[in-house]
């Protein structure tokens, strides 16, 4: 396989763990003040009704800086203490290249559009000054979809950071723990399903996004989206995470719904399912926790008792 195909697998890769942060910060939550402010916590506890030994709910964030990872005091119990960890998309799907492979076409606009299609000159030499200076030439990029691009429009964003250890992924930190203690592992959605996420915002949308993307990240260090977002995770402050994105630009108006509210609503019957089978730890972005749709308060509403484990 070509050095070019093993990285452009490479980066869907990150792209694709990635879909949940993107839709989490680009979706408009305008309600989200309805609710009582949810305790600063990552960590939290599924019991209830048929659930005969404790789940576990974890907000993660889809990559961090190295120096910024941390797991918060009762995880590691936690993990220990269930059968099985579920993630938004099976982790071991990631790993099969295989099916990596098949859904390369997925990625790539439809009519042979182009990047150069959907932007002004001016917007497109910054696109491809921005990504050149990761070593991504644009012509390996102009063809894909550009919210897969929007994932490394953020300054602070290393796409060779997990190889490198530069960065961590919280995803693929809870699976190597799930392999080494022989635990089953699972996810909510499938891959096909996420990339398919993609096309519900039309492509000149998904351009602006990258376009303002870009040009966010290259602001000051008060501006860097990345960076607060960080901050936010370090403090656990899932709250906050819904207010920065009931703040952001309406850019998807109309797509809400599809990125994030249906997904939470999608996952519940299948964590309470499953936690009533065996004790099961979910991972899923800390961007689908708070909110008066977010997974936490849908839990509950459902006939759950959610506490954060301290």
């Amino acid at each position: 396989m070509s050095i070019f195909r093993k990285n452009l697998i490479y980066y869907i890769t990150i792209s694709i763990l990635f879909v949940g942060l993107s839709s989490c910060k680009t979706a408009k939550n305008a309600s989200s003040d309805i609710n009582k402010p949810l305790e600063k916590a990552l960590l939290w506890q599924i019991s209830g009704p048929g659930i005969k030994a404790p789940s576990y709910l974890y907000g993660t964030i889809h990559i961090i800086d190295s120096k910024d990872y941390f797991l918060p005091k009762g995880t590691m119990s936690a993990i220990d203490a269930v059968k099985k960890v579920v993630f938004e998309i099976d982790m071991k799907d990631m790993s099969d290249m295989s099916a990596l492979m098949g859904m390369m076409n997925k990625i790539f606009m439809k009519d042979n559009l182009t990047l150069k299609d959907l932007v002004t000159e001016d917007d497109y030499k910054m696109i491809g000054d921005h990504f050149q200076k990761m070593g991504l030439p644009i012509f390996m990029l102009e063809r894909m979809k550009p919210m897969f691009l929007t994932v490394f429009a953020y300054g602070d964003m290393d796409p060779s950071g997990l190889k490198n250890g530069n960065m961590k992924s919280y995803e693929m930190e809870f699976m190597e723990l799930a392999k080494n203690a022989g635990k089953e592992t699972g996810g909510l959605e499938s891959i096909d399903f996420q990339i398919g996420l993609f096309d519900e915002i039309p492509y000149d949308a998904q351009a602006k996004m990258l376009v303002d993307a870009i040009q966010a990240s290259s602001g000051t260090a008060e501006t860097d989206e990345f960076e607060k977002m960080t901050q936010m995770y370090l403090d656990q402050d899932i709250n906050a995470m819904v207010n920065m994105i009931s703040e952001e630009g309406n850019d998807v108006a109309g797509f809400e719904d599809k990125l994030l509210t249906e997904r939470n609503k999608n996952w519940i019957p299948q964590i309470i399912e499953g936690a009533k089978l065996q004790p099961t730890f979910y991972a899923v972005g800390a961007g689908h926790l708070g909110g008066p749709n977010g997974v936490i308060n849908l839990l509950r509403n459902a006939g759950m008792s959610l506490k954060p484990v301290k």
